[in-house]
């Protein structure tokens, strides 16, 4: 039995004090939003499945997931689950504010922002971000494959555009973005979508045309991929 559960006095395994549990689940949880592997958009996994990451009970995965909620990493959605909405701290107060914008306030943005992303990348990236692209690409198309996951569909899509930014190699260009992702993220999560992936082909283009160091063609596949829905707005 976990120490939590236990009803016992707050020390824990090997004499550890409640909140050093806490803490320590706390930055077992962060290091998986920081490193990528709990992606930006996505949901993490299940109460369960933490406490067996992470060693400890259920009352201390619930704090210390609820500390990177303050942090600015999390957010609960009720009856949803949680999701990864940041890997930077500093990230939380822009995208708060900026979380009361309409559709149309979000794709304007989102079109800016990955036009001129796409246009630098074109002229700025390497052998290994080109190869990380083409990788990201395929994700983004196996996650709307008929055997795919619809959960890693934002996820993927905005693993690809981050990258396009990480190819721009500004880093104030990438934690600019960084700090919206959460934005993109919840309108994504929230649009009807169907089956079918509605731009496979110009994120295709996209990623060819940065590989290609063709920045023209680039932020032209980004006014294709987000006009329509500006449209549809």
């Amino acid at each position: 039995m976990n120490w939590d559960d236990s009803g016992t006095p707050p020390l824990g395994r090997g004499g550890l004090r409640r909140d050093s549990l806490v803490d320590q689940a706390a930055a077992r949880f962060r290091a998986e939003v920081v490193s990528g592997r709990w992606s930006v958009g996505g949901r993490i996994p299940t109460e369960p499945e933490l406490v067996d990451l992470a060693g400890v009970g259920r009352n201390t995965v619930r704090e210390a997931v609820q500390s990177l909620v303050h942090a600015g990493l999390l957010r609960r959605e009720q009856g949803r689950g949680t999701f990864v909405i940041s890997d930077s701290e500093l990230a939380g107060p822009l995208g708060r504010q900026l979380a009361g914008g309409s559709r149309r306030d979000y794709l304007e943005l989102r079109l800016a922002l990955d036009r001129t992303a796409a246009a630098l990348a074109a002229t700025r990236r390497t052998a290994e971000d080109a190869d990380r692209l083409r990788a990201l690409r395929d994700r983004r198309a196996a996650a709307w494959a008929p055997d795919g996951d619809p959960e890693d569909r934002a996820p993927a899509d905005l693993a690809l555009h981050r990258a396009v930014v990480e190819a721009s190699h500004n880093p104030l260009y990438l934690s600019l973005y960084a700090s919206v992702l959460d934005v993109f993220a919840r309108h994504m999560r929230d649009d009807e979508t169907g089956d079918a992936d509605p731009a496979a082909r110009e994120h295709h283009d996209l990623v060819e045309a940065v590989v290609a160091g063709d920045a023209v063609a680039a932020a032209a596949a980004v006014d294709r991929i987000v006009e329509p829905l500006l449209r549809d707005a």
